[in-house]
């Protein structure tokens, strides 16, 4: 992403929170939606209104935002670590998870610390983003979806391990095999070895000599692949979805990443949500308003009959129970309100309008 103000895109301050933030997206992404809005700019505008959502929306994000300036792979945990999870598990939860500072400063730096044995760690993969955009009609069911990613999978031919077929690797001339160099110094205060990682093998101790001519002796390979999501009724913009082990494939071994599934649900021309609830506008005549009447309401899930009232004033709001968009973490569903708007006459006939003066006259609006 490049250096964008988002807050300024938004129109928010930094120190907005996150539902000010949430109710500023969902009004702009209606007010510039391209079904809504028809300027030629609006595409782009929707787009980086998305973006800046995608980040502000996201608390983790927003930090990292608010600290580099921008978020990327070289901050994000999306192709690499997170610096804001370091720190979240590190000094959250004791640095048991890492092995004390050590493996902090290991991940920070990116090098091994010597003396872990001749084999090198096996390595995660890397997690993988996909950004899934649905209507907000869909959003109301549940959904299962197909989605196509390319990802790094073991390579089918060496299963892994480089190596082409009925070879093996050559002992590392360099470390001997060990995995790692030693080097001595001498200085006015005495003698000093350091330890490192062999930077010929990278601490293997070994070294490939006949590589797997599929994946190049990484022992991965990248292809396509078909994943089956399951979307619950009721989600909402900001929400993510997990699918473990959808990732990038591990090296050496390692586990694969996980997939996270990034959802956005587009705003809809005629229907607003606020949660679960669903608000609409129905414009009636001024007669319709006086006398009364049933009418037709579009609802998430089709027509529904409503009654209007007679005597009926402009900006009255009748609910649609059970109307609304299904409870993403409990049953039922939320309502669907409808603000009624009274369309005054115009262009009226002669007749019309002596109509409509006898019954101003009768009701003692002329005097």
């Amino acid at each position: 992403m490049t250096n964008k103000d988002y807050y300024d895109i938004l129109g928010v301050g930094k120190n907005a929170s996150q539902d000010e933030v949430k109710r500023a997206y969902r009004r702009l992404a209606r007010q510039h939606h391209p079904d809504v809005n028809k300027s030629p700019d609006a595409e782009q505008k929707f787009k980086e209104i998305n973006e800046a959502y995608q980040v502000l929306g996201d608390p983790k994000k927003r930090r990292q935002y608010d600290a580099f300036g921008k978020v990327g792979p070289e901050f994000r945990g999306f192709e690499g670590f997170d610096i804001g999870d370091i720190f979240e598990r590190g000094f959250g939860r004791g640095f048991e998870e890492f092995g004390g500072f050590g493996d902090l400063f290991d991940m920070f730096f990116g090098r091994e610390r010597a003396g872990r044995g001749r084999k090198a760690r096996a390595e995660r993969g890397d997690d993988l983003r996909y950004d899934l955009t649905i209507p907000l009609e869909v959003a109301a069911k549940d959904l299962e979806r197909e989605i196509e990613i390319t990802h790094f999978v073991s390579c089918s031919k060496c299963k892994g391990e480089g190596l082409m077929p009925g070879t093996s690797p050559s002992r590392c001339g360099t470390c001997g095999g060990t995995g790692q160099v030693t080097r001595s110094q001498r200085t006015f205060l005495g003698s000093f070895t350091q330890v490192t990682t062999c930077p010929k093998c990278d601490g293997r101790g070994e070294i490939i000599t006949s590589p797997c001519n599929v994946c190049k002796g990484s022992g991965r390979e990248k292809r396509k692949h078909n994943v089956k999501l399951k979307i619950p009724a009721g989600i909402d913009s900001g929400y993510r979805l997990r699918i473990s082990g959808a990732g990038n494939a591990g090296i050496r071994g390692g586990p694969a990443g996980d997939l996270y599934i990034f959802i956005t649900v587009e705003p809809h021309p005629i229907f607003e949500r606020d949660g679960s609830d669903i608000h609409i506008k129905k414009l009636i005549t001024f007669t319709q308003a006086a006398l009364g009447f049933e009418v037709d309401v579009p609802t998430i899930d089709g027509t529904a009959k409503l009654h209007i009232p007679p005597g009926t004033q402009p900006n009255s709001t009748f609910r649609l129970k059970d109307k609304g968009m299904p409870h993403l973490e409990g049953r039922g569903r939320g309502d669907q309100y409808v603000l009624i708007e009274v369309e005054t006459p115009i262009n009226l006939t002669k007749e019309q309008m002596e109509l409509l003066k006898k019954f101003g006259g009768l009701r003692g609006e002329f005097k």
